[in-house]
């Protein structure tokens, strides 16, 4: 069975950092996209940062320059650096990983950024 357990959302100062991270277990092929969505409340999902197997990165415009996306293959880890953190950076984050032709999430973890 496929899991995706994240870590690392919380409380933060904008301007402050956070580091999330995602590992999927479960998984027996290879790993092609590893993505991260967040949700803010009232909002649609909106893809935030993708990384496909052969590292190549695309992002959010709104998160350009502040945010970057990684990943362990060894490990089947995402992880989402995200410095400089505003309040319109609140949200939920969902890490979504992409297996041949099936799509798993996570759970979600939910990041706050304090004005």
């Amino acid at each position: 069975q496929v899991q995706l357990v994240e870590s690392g959302g919380g409380l933060v100062q904008a301007g402050g950092s956070l580091r999330l991270s995602c590992a999927a277990s479960g998984i027996i092929f290879s790993i092609n996209t590893m993505d991260w969505y967040r949700q803010a409340p009232g909002k649609q999902r909106e893809l935030v940062a993708q990384i496909t197997s052969s590292g190549r990165t695309n992002y959010a415009d709104s998160v350009k320059g502040r945010f970057a996306i990684s990943r362990d293959n060894a490990k089947n880890t995402v992880y989402l650096q995200m410095n400089s953190l505003k309040p319109e950076d609140t949200a939920v984050y969902y890490c979504r990983v992409l297996v041949g032709f099936s799509v798993y999430w996570g759970q979600g973890t939910q990041v706050t950024v304090s004005s």
